[in-house]
């Protein structure tokens, strides 16, 4: 059979969030095993891919823009559009020559048949379907998909888990990405062992609901706490046979349910010395009415508990989360319990997002929505609260010692350095010199400088 793949110059972008780019990284595999050669995304390619995100109105507009770009740099080009933006509205393109193939979620290990089918036909001047998207019911499996393609030079990405069965009030992402579903733990450590060998050093992992994982086959009441009726976390088990695997040396955690974050979970983790005292818990709200009204399955109180329980075994650990202002309902007064909740978190840092209205789900119903005057005033001002809750991390770290990951050189005021993230994923910057080279596990001295966007740190000899 002839490979029409074969030499093609196959361009890729992916938008949201690390799964997609974990996805994208094994699609490029895919059709790099077929032959083709990858440029960048500005450049002139034969096929550009997007995978797509559909979070917000905002990610909407992204991809939908990206995708006409791409016609728009080679009209003769093809387009391959995937993702949660085309799962979810597949429908609105199906008569739009901007695309040539779109490809929903759990399919996307099809890419490279698909594309050989598209070119094989057009070869041949016959007709090729448009369209690949699976029935949102059916999103149960979960996709394998070849790994062992990293997304960074330095730090590799492993998505765990797909799907979400929360049903956030405000969120998309259960349509999109269908019902929870895990990546078998051998197949995991495979593809750990395998980037290890290559030199990387720290794995993070990550899944559209990493809390979930292995609980697919649970019950309702297990599912809801997030735990097996024997205590078991199989989150747990997998964190421990991954850092059991020779060359890992850093373990990172991507987004936590605040619920599973018990004192076992964490004294479990503490025994893990290669996770990395950071921890994304994702809030929301400070506000308990608002929580309830957007579904989610926690109180301020049992949020509140959860990071001291960090703070507990951990000295000093980066807690970060993501926040919605200008929810449906949600007044002044509300927003004022969030701003003052967000201060007794002590966040490192804070992703604030001001609500964003997505047909089909249940706040698009709600009474009360807020002006987008208003939600971008409260986003202003909580951003603002980020900026002095991160400023006050950096200086009650200052003169700690840490570790630093080199990712890559940087000149700033005219001076070399190299910059990368600490343990505690602060972007630092250590003076470039001799012996000192990419992906190297440096002991260093925060200090109270900084050094444009980056915090100064200094070498600890050993």
């Amino acid at each position: 059979m002839q490979n029409y793949i074969e030499n093609l110059r196959i361009a890729y972008l992916s938008l949201g969030c690390k799964v997609n780019a974990c996805e994208t990284a094994s699609i490029r595999s895919q059709l790099e095993a077929c032959k083709s050669r990858t440029v960048g995304f500005r450049e002139i390619a034969d096929v550009y891919l997007v995978n797509t995100c559909t979070v917000t109105n905002i990610a909407d507009r992204k991809s939908r823009q990206m995708l006409r770009q791409a016609k728009k740099r080679n009209p003769s080009a093809i387009v391959v559009a995937t993702g949660c933006y085309v799962q979810e509205f597949y429908e609105n393109h199906q008569d739009d020559d901007t695309i040539d193939l779109l490809i929903g979620n759990r399919r996307k290990h099809e890419v490279a048949a698909l594309l050989q089918g598209l070119l094989e036909a057009r070869a041949c001047k016959k007709e090729f379907p448009r369209v690949f998207v699976t029935d949102e019911r059916s999103l149960c499996e979960y996709e394998s998909m070849e790994h062992a393609a990293a997304t960074e030079k330095t730090r590799a990405y492993i998505k765990v888990q797909d799907g979400c069965d929360q049903f956030c009030s405000y969120c998309m992402i259960p349509y999109a990405r269908g019902r929870i579903s895990s990546r078998t733990p051998e197949d995991v450590q495979s593809e750990v062992e395998a980037l290890a060998k290559k030199g990387f050093q720290e794995f993070v992992l990550t899944g559209i609901h990493l809390s979930s994982y292995g609980l697919e086959d649970a019950s309702p009441k297990e599912r809801q706490s997030l735990c097996r009726q024997d205590g078991k976390a199989p989150l747990l088990a997998l964190i421990s046979a991954i850092a059991s695997i020779p060359g890992v040396r850093r373990i990172r955690l991507g987004s936590l349910e605040p619920r599973i974050v018990t004192e076992s979970f964490v004294q479990a983790l503490f025994m893990q010395p290669k996770v990395c005292p950071h921890f994304h818990l994702s809030l929301q709200s400070g506000c308990d009415e608002v929580l309830r009204a957007m579904n989610r399955k926690y109180t301020t109180e049992q949020y509140l508990q959860s990071c001291r329980l960090l703070r507990k075994y951990y000295k000093q650990p980066a807690i970060t989360t993501d926040l919605i202002v200008g929810f449906p309902g949600e007044t002044k007064e509300q927003f004022q319990e969030t701003e003052a909740f967000v201060r007794r978190c002590a966040f490192s840092q804070m992703h604030v997002f001001p609500y964003s209205r997505r047909r089909g789900t249940a706040a698009d119903k709600m009474d009360g929505q807020v002006s987008e005057e208003e939600k971008q005033r409260r986003e202003h001002r909580m951003l603002i609260v980020a900026q002095e809750l991160s400023d006050l991390y950096r200086r009650e770290n200052a003169f700690r010692q840490t570790e630093l990951l080199t990712e890559e050189k940087a000149v700033v005021e005219g001076r070399t350095y190299w910059t990368g993230h600490t343990l505690e994923y602060l972007n630092a910057a250590v003076l470039a010199e001799e012996g000192i080279a990419e992906n190297r596990l440096l002991a260093v001295e925060i200090t109270e400088e900084n050094v444009g966007k980056y915090i100064l740190a200094r070498r600890v000899r050993q």
